[in-house]
């Protein structure tokens, strides 16, 4: 029997985990799955209607490292988490994603010889002045088995030297989450609560501080929201982090003008999954979010310069836009524009089935067989 620690850091990650672990638990003979919450980005409406909507078991360890800046944080990981390491002794840790919690588990356990399994290997951006890019190509030289979501994926990692032997294609774990619980979304009266229901309606999130930090490059993508949402409304669920910048840069009163603009609290996982699948059109600077409208078939505007999940835009529905403003409304208004009974099923990229999550438990017996 494997003991493994997955590890959560964000939010993104729940989604990550949270078909694992269920893997794991339905595979008791195989599995001794534990749940590791390092409180990387926590605040209780978020992550609590998270783990609640997922299915996810309270975390069997919870570090509560904080905000703080990225040394700091990393370092506030690796003190808390090693002490843990060396006394639940597991045989795999399972890392996720490219947060900072994701590099530094990684790098306790290449410290200690405890086996890493990174799941999401591979992305690539090319852009190092992304702190998310810098974790991803560490931890991937530092993982033992690299669990990857598309093929691009493999090619990345042979091309910076891991040999074949560390690779798995696996797909898209994120993508079982998503298939898993669209039924349960239903349930969700989201759409009707903010009186969307059976209209036509776009849907925003924004975060990165590339966007948000910089008043400038927030300026600009209001700008595109203005003229976007004179053709139909945009809900926007407000992360912290961009309610703080719109009261610090004095855009309060702007946005409070753009009616249909409309922002809202953060949204539980189910809740936020009933309000984009319904949507005419998805804006966003998320990655996760871009591979999800692809699985999903719906219009996905990219607010960044570049994406680390080009198959979403290879095979899939997303569009890479940036955030110079005649870009962004050009492209929603294409999108817009086209009929919808001409539009082609979605092509979903090989292995975004629903499967993934079995078929990392069965890399991580391979491996831990060896």
């Amino acid at each position: 029997m494997l003991k493994v620690i997955n590890v959560v850091g964000a939010r993104p990650n729940f989604m990550k985990v949270a078909p694992i672990v269920e893997e794991m638990k339905r595979r008791a003979e195989e599995f001794a799955p534990l749940v590791l919450h390092t409180g990387q980005h926590y605040d209780a409406q978020m992550s609590d209607a998270f783990f609640r909507d997922l299915g996810l078991p309270e975390p069997d360890v919870y570090l509560g490292v904080g905000s703080g800046s990225h040394a700091v944080q990393t370092a506030a990981v690796m003190q808390s988490f090693e002490p843990v390491v060396l006394e639940l002794k597991p045989d795999w840790v399972l890392v996720v994603g490219d947060v900072n919690s994701t590099l530094a588990c990684a790098l306790v356990c290449s410290k200690l010889g405890i086996k890493v399994a990174h799941v999401e290997a591979g992305l690539r951006s090319r852009d190092r002045t992304m702190p998310e890019e810098i974790n991803r190509l560490l931890t991937d030289q530092l993982a033992d088995l690299l669990l990857t979501p598309s093929e691009d994926g493999d090619e990345n990692l042979r091309r910076e030297g891991i040999p074949d032997e560390r690779i798995r294609f696996v797909g898209n774990v994120m993508i079982d989450s998503l298939f898993g619980q669209l039924k349960r979304a239903e349930t969700s009266r989201v759409r009707e609560e903010l009186g969307i229901a059976g209209s036509d309606y776009a849907a925003l999130t924004l975060h990165r501080p590339s966007n948000v930090d910089e008043r400038e490059t927030f300026a600009r993508i209001l700008d595109a929201l203005e003229e976007i949402s004179s053709r139909l409304p945009i809900i926007f669920p407000v992360h912290p982090r961009t309610r703080a910048r719109i009261g610090e840069f004095g855009l309060t009163e702007r946005v409070e003008r753009m009616q249909a603009l409309r922002l809202i609290e953060p949204l539980g996982y189910l809740d936020f999954l009933r309000l984009y699948s319904g949507a005419r059109l998805v804006l966003t600077d998320s990655g996760g979010i871009q591979e999800e409208t692809t699985a999903l078939g719906i219009p996905c505007l990219t607010l960044r310069e570049n994406t680390e999940r080009p198959i979403t835009v290879e095979l899939g529905t997303n569009r890479i836009v940036g955030t110079n403003t005649h870009k962004i409304t050009q492209a929603a208004f294409a999108a817009l524009d086209a009929p919808r009974e001409s539009n082609q099923p979605p092509r979903i990229p090989p292995l975004w089935d629903g499967r993934t999550a079995a078929r990392i438990c069965d890399a991580l017996l391979e491996k831990g067989n060896q």
